[in-house]
């Protein structure tokens, strides 16, 4: 079967924030110290939570199953160091609200390392178990969706993926945890393409990499040879080109269509971050317990590229970096364009955590608001061809229905409408808001 071509071109639209990486791209990844409590919330993924196995008192080891899944659409959740279940209770999500989680002590005796375990014969399994081991893994998408991994891998019988897509953009400013990722390990990175590659029975794969990480793809194809079926490809820069759709258009010239995902067209796209995870898994019994965090931004006085067991608290990563500088006046958990402001900073790390960035006044005061002039310039920003303005209008005034036949839920909350909006109006919370309502009064949008 013939595979698609590689256009090596742009997507329509978009927006050029800065990319503010010259704090961390340079730095190596470190590993933090092991602290004395951990916070596992049972719902850090998208779908249903997981449910805990574990009692109070009990003693658990490093990489232990703590929670199994609750659904189809849910993962596993493993702790992240050996020590003692302290609570099963609601605790402090990054987003504001109490969420179920479950609270480890660390061992301060224990040496916390995780006992490496036979590698597992992936190749043999049918898809069935392979899917089934990716579950228990508690494999998610690590570029920030926190997306179930083996639900993107469940293929339905009629529809063939053709080829892999590989997002290496990582188009946020300050980010370069998946920059450094594949600089550090990319070995690990082609072996995670390979075996998904060769498990979802896709001819080719493609590595997307924006073209300023120009070291990272030197890198990748320095250790390529032995993958013929692996190609790196050079991206524009340009955000937001890690969005799974952009990243298709700007690969193949094609576009998945509105309300579609990328699998209707025969492609699966996955984030470098995660298909580390995957060969970590397979090759040394490992479960997602720890991720890379980025942790950058004028406020902190010692950024970094970390590798962060989940569940520890932001505090304790920030006091690593050398705290908090006076000036700091917001910490986001993510990007700046699509991140999380912080209420509280005793939250945990969670598995979608891609950043923990400290903005000072200067990056954070808020534009004075204006009246919406009627530029264009955020339908000109929009990558899904969108009226951003249009839709934070029906938003204000709650026609959440007339939204929905606008397409707001095509909306994938980029930011780049607000980036680009010279009236200084809050677009995209907006338009989130507006999503949320037509969620909650189960309003038809498909």
């Amino acid at each position: 079967m013939k595979s698609l071509p590689i256009f090596r071109r742009n997507f329509a639209h978009g927006v050029h924030p800065g990319d503010h990486t010259e704090q961390t791209v340079h730095l190596s990844i470190q590993r933090i110290p092991f602290y004395s409590h951990y916070i596992l919330p049972l719902g850090q993924h998208l779908g249903a939570p997981a449910r805990a196995i574990v009692k109070i008192g009990e003693r658990v080891q490093r990489g232990q199953l703590i929670a199994k899944p609750g659904a189809f659409v849910s993962t596993s959740l493993h702790s992240p160091i050996t020590g003692w279940v302290r609570a099963i209770a609601p605790r402090h999500y990054p987003g504001g609200k109490l969420q179920p989680a479950i609270e480890i002590e660390a061992d301060p005796y224990a040496t916390q390392r995780f006992e490496s375990k036979p590698a597992i014969d992936w190749e043999n399994l049918s898809s069935e178990d392979f899917i089934n081991h990716i579950q228990q893994a508690g494999i998610v998408g690590l570029g920030g969706a926190a997306f179930p991994s083996h639900v993107k891998y469940s293929v339905p019988e009629n529809i063939h993926i053709k080829h892999l897509v590989v997002n290496g953009a990582e188009c946020e400013p300050y980010l370069t945890n998946d920059h450094r990722l594949m600089l550090e390990r990319p070995e690990t990175v082609l072996q995670g393409v390979e075996i998904i590659r060769k498990k979802i029975g896709a001819e080719l794969a493609t590595i997307g990499v924006e073209s300023n990480k120009a070291n990272a793809i030197k890198v990748l194809n320095s250790h390529i040879k032995p993958y013929p079926n692996i190609k790196v490809v050079a991206l524009r820069v340009k955000y937001p080109q890690g969005a799974e759709k952009m990243l298709i258009k700007s690969l193949f010239g094609i576009e998945v269509p509105a309300g579609r995902l990328p699998r209707d067209i025969g492609i699966t796209v996955n984030n470098v971050g995660t298909l580390v995870a995957v060969a970590d898994y397979f090759l040394t019994g490992m479960p997602l317990i720890e991720r890379i965090v980025t942790v950058s931004g004028p406020g902190i006085s010692q950024p970094a590229n970390l590798i962060v067991p989940l569940g520890t608290p932001i505090r304790e990563v920030l006091r690593f970096c050398g705290g908090l500088k006076e000036t700091t006046r917001e910490v986001i958990m993510g990007g700046p364009m699509m991140g999380m402001p912080l209420s509280s900073l005793d939250v945990p790390i969670l598995k979608g955590s891609s950043g923990i960035l400290a903005f000072t006044a200067t990056e954070t005061g808020k534009p004075q608001e204006y009246s919406c002039i009627r530029c264009g310039r955020c339908v000109e920003a929009c990558p899904h061809f969108l009226n951003p303005s249009h839709l934070a209008k029906l938003a204000k005034v709650r026609w959440y229905e007339e939204m929905a036949k606008h397409k707001a839920m095509d909306c994938v909350e980029c930011g780049a409408c607000t980036f680009s909006c010279p009236s200084g109006i809050p677009i995209v919370h907006l338009i989130k808001v507006g999503k949320t309502e037509i969620r909650k009064e189960k309003i038809k949008y498909t």
